[in-house]
């Protein structure tokens, strides 16, 4: 990738790059229901999900997915926000979810909703700086325990 473009937004062409973060971050924060390889393609043919990758000299370094939320009126979810360990301290969340939120604005979503975990210190320092306020449970996922949403201009 070019220094000027960093970030892409994911299509089955990329399906090997997103089948390595995702599965790098599973391992890491230890998700107990993970996508497979067919979840994995499904979701990046659908066209009312997304996910952008960070590439970072050519290797991919950085990832976010976004999916509907129909539990929420006009609302999506941001989900598999991760950076490689050796990628870190480069801005590269803030970007991707600069990506997400754009994308989320322009096709008629008002909020983006997300999970998280008690432990994920600097994911949570990241959203609280981003806007993101707690908010109610949303969804049912076994693992998350801080949940939040950013309602968009």
């Amino acid at each position: 990738m070019s220094q000027s473009s960093p970030v892409i937004r994911a299509t089955a062409a990329q399906l090997d790059d997103a089948r390595h973060l995702l599965y790098e971050y599973f391992d890491v924060i230890g998700v107990v229901l993970r996508d497979d390889d067919d979840a994995i393609r499904a979701f990046l043919n659908d066209a009312s999900s997304a996910m952008w990758i960070a590439y970072v000299d050519g290797a991919p370094a950085a990832c976010v997915a976004m999916r509907p939320l129909a539990e929420v009126t006009n609302a999506t979810e941001c989900k598999r926000l991760y950076v490689a360990d050796k990628y870190r301290r480069r801005g590269l969340a803030e970007t991707l979810m600069q990506a997400l939120e754009t994308h989320a604005l322009q096709v008629g979503y008002n909020a983006v909703y997300l999970d998280t975990k008690d432990d994920l210190h600097a994911a949570i320092t990241l959203y609280g700086r981003l806007g993101y306020e707690r908010c109610e449970r949303y969804n049912d996922n076994p693992q998350a325990t801080i949940f939040m949403r950013k309602f968009l201009r």
